[in-house]
This record gives structure tokens, C-alpha cells and sequence, in this order.
């Protein structure tokens, strides 16, 4: 078990250091299905690994690559409405949420891989500064859909928080990889926290996880900040429509 652990670290924390996403929705698969964690203590886990490692991953992006601001933001409006999806989520049909995640994942993966106008708008100025007032508006939006998906769908923030930086929010590939990190971090921290009461976890398995998960995000952020903007949006692009595929499929065969 600590050998996969390990192993499935290098791959959830290369992700998350180079796109800024990826992690949570393989994490517990990898838990589940690699490592063989019961769901219960899979979950508590990934965002252990995850949250770690995206602290990490930004290390190399402090300087220039992190929206501060727009993350906090974004954050505290994410954690309000997650605890509104993660009531939902338990009156609605799992195979329902799987198809309909799939069905916003392949919606977001086609857009991040066609053409599209240069990265701009009121939260990202020419200049580099923010026209707050009409920015604002727009970061609590997003932040509070993209809270209530995360928390209706169970997992998926980085997928999720990616697209809405570039697509919504008009932010370039290089500040979106670092304000997403950011976020991960506060949804991870609030996460784990909600899982305190019922805390199922071996922290051998954990440990080896987070540790190379840890590494790799370091060394991936390192090299994500050298490629350019728009090979890292195709590629995120890529690597959500497979991930549909993949969750269409677990649906359908659940």
C-alpha cells in the first residue's frame, strides 16, 4: 500500500503543480481503486495529499503567478455554498451527478482547447491591475458556483476552478495555475476540517502519498512556469475530456 501510495503521489502531484488541477478527482480513485482505502478514509486523505501538494506546487508561482486577492475571494465564497451542494448532493441520484459532472467537464475541456480572444477584462487590466467594481461581482459568482458544483459533485475543484479563472474571470493560464492552487488550499483545509467529527485515515498511506505528491508538484510548478500559456490550456483541455470519458463510463457502468 505505501508503495502505490507513493507511486500515485508522483502522478496526482505533477498535475496539480503543472495545471493547476487534476488532483482531487484522481486522488480518490487512486486511494480507492490503487491504494485500496475504503471511500471513508480515501476521502479525508486526498484532500490531506492535495491540499498539501497545491501548497507546494505554488511555491514557484508566489512572485508575479498568484491573484491574492481574487483567491481569497473566490475561496470564502467557494466554502460558504459547498456545504449548500454537499446537501443537495445527498438528495440526488450519484449517477445523476456523475453524468451531469461529465457533462460540465466536456462543456470546459472543448472551450479551454479552441481558440479564443487574448486573457483580459475588468479582473485582469491591460495593466495588471483590477477594476474591482465590476470585477467583484463576477469573483463572488464564481466562487459561489464553483463552491456549490465542488461540493453537489464531491470532488473536481481544480477542474472546475480552472476554466472559471480563464473563461469567467478573463485571468492568463500563468496566474490562473497559481490562483487556482490557492483555492484548492482553502477548500482542502475546509474540507478536512467538515471530516474532523468521523476521521477515518492511515497516516502511513498518507504520508508516502502526500510526500511524492509533494515532490512532484514542487518540481512540475517549476517547469509549468516555462510553458506557455497556450500549451497549458490545451493540455488542461485534454486532460478534462478524458476524465469525462472516464466518469461517463463509471456512471454508466455503476
Amino acid at each position: 500500500m505505501i508503495f502505490a501510495a507513493a507511486a500515485f503521489g508522483l502522478i496526482v502531484g505533477g498535475l496539480l503543480g503543472l495545471v493547476g488541477g487534476g488532483g482531487s478527482i484522481l486522488a480518490v480513485p487512486a486511494l480507492v481503486y490503487g491504494v485500496g482505502l475504503p471511500l471513508a478514509a480515501a476521502i479525508p486523505t486526498s484532500l490531506v495529499v492535495v491540499g498539501a501538494s497545491s501548497a507546494v506546487a505554488v511555491l514557484p508561482r508566489l512572485r508575479g503567478g498568484v491573484n491574492w486577492r481574487l483567491a481569497l475571494i473566490i475561496g470564502a465564497a467557494g466554502t460558504a455554498t459547498a456545504y449548500l451542494g454537499a446537501y443537495v448532493n445527498r438528495l440526488l441520484d450519484p449517477k445523476v451527478l456523475l453524468l451531469a459532472f461529465a457533462a460540465i467537464m466536456v462543456i470546459a475541456g472543448i472551450r479551454m482547447m479552441l481558440p479564443s480572444k487574448a486573457a483580459g477584462g475588468s479582473c485582469a487590466l491591460p495593466g495588471g491591475g483590477v477594476n474591482w467594481r465590476s470585477c467583484l461581482p463576477k469573483a463572488i459568482a464564481t466562487g459561489a458556483v464553483v463552491g456549490f458544483l465542488t461540493g453537489l459533485l464531491g470532488v473536481g475543484g481544480g477542474f472546475l476552478i480552472v476554466p472559471a479563472l480563464t473563461l469567467v474571470l478573463g485571468l492568463p493560464m500563468a496566474v490562473t495555475v497559481g490562483t487556482s492552487l490557492v483555492i484548492i488550499v482553502i477548500n482542502s483545509i475546509a474540507g478536512f476540517a467538515a471530516h474532523l467529527g468521523d476521521l477515518q485515515i492511515d497516516w502511513g498511506v498518507t504520508a508516502a502519498f502526500a510526500g511524492t505528491a509533494m515532490v512532484a508538484s514542487l518540481i512540475a510548478g517549476r517547469l509549468g512556469t516555462k510553458i506557455p500559456d497556450k500549451v497549458l490550456k490545451r493540455s488542461f483541455g485534454v486532460l478534462v475530456l478524458l476524465v469525462a470519458v472516464y466518469v461517463t463510463v463509471q456512471a454508466l457502468l455503476s
